[in-house]
């Protein structure tokens, strides 16, 4: 398509494999989230598939990609390091914009990590301070990175933006009244939930602002699932999308009705695939990878 910008989204990659914890590390609930990955997760959260799909990716060449966050596993310190090589991997700082998730920021002792390992990936375009929300301006598009990354108890994965991140956001939303940016929405977990343990905490909040001044997309990550929903903006509904790993939308004016389609890692590993195109402005283009069904 001319003239088109094609926006690339990966989320959740989870990275394998998970490097071996010391003892001292699993107490609490990292010996939770340890005994769930070596019974559970590391069947579906395999490097092979993930290396496919960020191959696949490469091959399409967008223009630019979100990462919205769960880089991560336990944050072990021995973790992010090798997250951070596999990041340049996909992609330097200007052409890559990653915001965390809550995996990112496990525990207490870590939480700080992500933003001292990635920082040149999460710095807004007039700062070189890590703060949130942070504006990325792309071509048509402007990237806004916030971030839901909180510590929370054992068996809880909930997210929470805060007083202050959340009028943040809105000084920012009014300060784009007047601009044609495509305003694109870098979120971990989803606007609306039915879970108690893995809701966005103070999602009221952020709709109300979201309906006050509206964005044009929300990408996000956290529930593995794809999905699409639509929020009440200032003057008309938007599409609130997510992905497990992999996700491409073009975006070729200023209020296209956004194509999304989108390949599952973890959900070819248990032999479907999953695909969903939204609007038909745009053509439709879906990542092939040899590890999907």
């Amino acid at each position: 398509m001319k003239g088109a910008f094609t926006l690339a989204h990966l989320s959740d990659p989870h990275l394998p494999p998970l490097p071996a914890p010391l003892l001292s590390e699993l107490i609490g609930k990292r010996a939770l989230g340890y005994l769930n990955w070596t019974r559970n997760r590391h069947k579906y959260h395999r490097r092979d598939v993930l290396d496919t799909l960020v191959s696949d990716m490469h091959i399409q060449v967008p223009d630019h990609i979100a990462l919205t966050g769960d880089l991560v596993n336990l944050a072990l310190e021995a973790e992010f390091a090798p997250s951070l090589a596999w990041l340049r991997g996909v992609g330097p700082p200007d052409r890559v914009t990653a915001i965390p998730g809550n995996h990112d920021a496990y525990v207490r002792s870590t939480e700080h990590r992500f933003g001292d390992c990635f920082a040149d990936y999460l710095q807004g375009d007039d700062t070189t301070q890590v703060t949130f929300p942070f504006l990325r301006w792309r071509g048509p598009l402007v990237l806004i990175g916030l971030s839901t990354a909180v510590p929370t108890p054992p068996f809880m994965a909930t997210g929470t933006l805060g007083r202050a991140q959340i009028e943040a956001l809105e000084r920012a939303l009014s300060g784009l009244a007047g601009s044609e940016a495509f305003r694109v929405l870098l979120i971990h977990h989803p606007l609306r939930s039915d879970s108690r343990i893995k809701r966005l905490t103070d999602a009221p909040a952020l709709l109300a602002v979201l309906k006050r001044h509206g964005v044009d997309l929300v990408l996000h990550g956290h529930d593995h699932v794809h999905s699409t929903i639509w929020i009440d903006g200032r003057a008309a509904k938007f599409p609130s999308s997510a992905c497990r790993r992999h996700r491409r939308a073009r975006m070729a004016t200023r209020h296209p009705q956004p194509t999304i389609c989108s390949r599952s890692p973890a959900q070819a590993m248990r032999g479907a695939a999953t695909r969903s195109c939204a609007g038909s402005t745009t053509r439709c283009a879906c990542a092939r990878s040899g590890a999907s069904a």
